[in-house]
């Protein structure tokens, strides 16, 4: 059987005082009641062995910077969700000027709605990039080999989802570069081998560009999409937690077996 790791002292519980001990401050008072709080949750879940299993683990000498790309990745779907979810209580899929007034409301005056609005629409871009530095870390350091190649397929899907969320979202404003831009990736789309013609009027809600396709975009990256990246999301950390990372391919280089080396030089 597998020992967890063990619990940090500032987790444990305080030991009982003796009644002549002086009274505990405030701060003190409030951090016990943290502490038997969880332990309360604990003891009805069991929840604290699956997360020492998840965050105390060793990690593989030479870890630097670059492991970080991922951990990036995630915090920024999550700006996105946090914001998408604000900017949801004023938007309204309405081609007839109501998405685009109601983005121009959030924008000039909604609270914090042109900070919120910014967040969401720089945000994006910098997820789409951690997505494509994170991927070729994992490339160039050669972290999708054996055992991790379906941790490599689940980031593959996660970053075809992320370009369809970046897609989805360019035409919720509808406005008339986002309208005409959308028509533009929508055909290409379609010129797509086999599926190619489906995917096109899947994405269009029918045969033309109508008043549904504003409401099919709006559902597919408010909802489907988003769904699926958390599911993923959770895959590929189940799977990072249990396989573990791997060693930069310069220090895997530095510890080769003697005997390998003595064939190499043969």
């Amino acid at each position: 059987m597998r020992l967890l790791p063990p619990i940090p002292d500032r987790l444990k519980p305080a030991p009982k005082r003796p009644g002549t001990a002086a009274p505990q401050k405030p701060l003190e008072l409030v951090q016990e009641a943290g502490i038997s709080a969880v332990d309360w949750i604990d003891e009805r879940t069991s929840l604290s062995g699956g997360l020492r299993w998840l965050l105390f683990r060793k990690v593989p000498k030479g870890t630097n910077w670059f492991y970080t790309l991922g951990s990036a990745t995630l915090f920024a779907f999550l700006s996105q969700a946090v914001t998408g979810v604000f900017l949801a209580m004023y938007y309204r899929p309405d081609v007839a000027g109501g998405a685009y007034e109601s983005v121009r409301y959030i924008t000039n005056y909604a609270f914090l709605g042109e900070f919120v609005r910014g967040m969401h629409k720089w945000g994006s871009s910098v997820m789409v990039i951690l997505v494509f530095l994170h991927m070729a870390r994992t490339f160039f350091f050669g972290a999708y080999k054996y055992p991790r190649e379906l941790n490599w397929v689940i980031g593959v899907t996660l970053l075809i989802l992320t370009m369809v969320m970046s897609f989805t979202g360019y035409l919720l404003p509808f406005d008339q570069r986002a309208y005409w831009a959308t028509i533009v990736g929508v055909n290409i789309n379609g010129t797509g081998p086999l599926i190619g013609p489906y995917l096109s009027d899947f994405l269009r809600a029918g045969p033309e560009f109508g008043a549904t396709t504003l409401s099919r975009f709006y559902a597919i990256h408010m909802l489907l999409v988003p769904g699926l990246i958390a599911a993923l999301v959770g895959a590929h950390l189940y799977l990072v937690a249990k396989l573990g990372t791997t060693a930069p391919p310069w220090l895997k280089a530095e510890h080769k077996e003697p005997e390998l080396e003595a064939k190499a030089k043969a």
